[in-house]
């Protein structure tokens, strides 16, 4: 936390974009919101703000998520110095034929020569640490990324099959079910538990992508962490409809 309510700096982000072959390295403050960003980003690769989707990559080209809530600041995702911001174009205007690479003579530098430039990006970066050659930061964020492991693995360890369940995601109201499913999954990375819900308030009926997790009614299917997940005696709620 910072004691002296000083805000955060502006952070340096390699920008790209799906209309166009080259990179830009801008500097960007995180108290921007997301749609007072994109409108920035129309200056740098020429799509128009209401047709740009967000992705961020870290460092190391490693996907962090999307900027997908304009009105949420870019201070509130986790970007850093040497993160890459991808602006993917949807309103179908098409790269021209120049900006494909092949059809177009370039010159090539090796990578021991572009060591040695002073005013690249790489050096830029390295001078001050940034992104890969930050050895500390990394190490910390794998540090970090093993006891998050840790944490799912010994929370999943005592969510039994079959077993009652309250879920409490932040910003939902609570839901009651059975635990269907624990274990990794293909759609995202992690420790996911699948909880058949007494009521229809899931996504899906057990599968995802093609494959099933576990059986129960359409609608009636959510995966959830967890850490979401609480195992007890919780009885079905009665809604009262059955009384006289």
């Amino acid at each position: 936390m910072n004691g002296g309510g000083t805000a955060p700096g502006p952070v340096w982000l390699a920008v790209s974009s799906s209309l166009n072959a080259f990179r830009a390295c801008k500097r960007f403050s995180p108290s921007l919101t997301i749609a007072e960003l994109k409108c920035k980003l129309e200056l740098v690769v020429g799509s128009p703000a209401s047709c740009m989707e967000l992705e961020l990559f870290g460092a190391e080209d490693e996907p962090l998520g999307s900027l997908d809530s304009d009105e949420a600041l870019l201070g509130s995702y986790p970007v850093t110095d040497g993160c890459r911001l991808h602006v993917t174009d949807r309103s179908g205007a098409r790269a021209g034929q120049f900006e494909d690479l092949s059809q177009v003579a370039k010159y090539e530098m090796a990578e021991s020569d572009y060591d040695k430039r002073t005013e690249s990006v790489r050096s830029f970066l390295r001078q001050r640490s940034w992104g890969r050659w930050d050895r500390q930061r990394e190490e910390e964020r794998q540090r970090q990324r093993e006891q998050q492991r840790e944490r799912e693995a010994a929370a999943a360890a005592a969510l039994p099959l079959g077993a009652r369940c309250e879920v409490r995601v932040p910003g939902q109201p609570c839901r009651r079910g059975s635990v269907a499913f624990v274990g990794e999954t293909d759609f995202k990375p992690g420790i996911w538990v699948g909880v058949r819900y007494d009521e229809p308030l899931g996504k899906h009926d057990g599968s995802v992508g093609g494959r099933r997790y576990f059986e129960c009614p359409p609608k009636f299917g959510a995966f959830v962490r967890p850490h979401q997940v609480t195992v007890g005696d919780f009885p079905p709620e009665d809604d009262g409809l059955d009384e006289l």
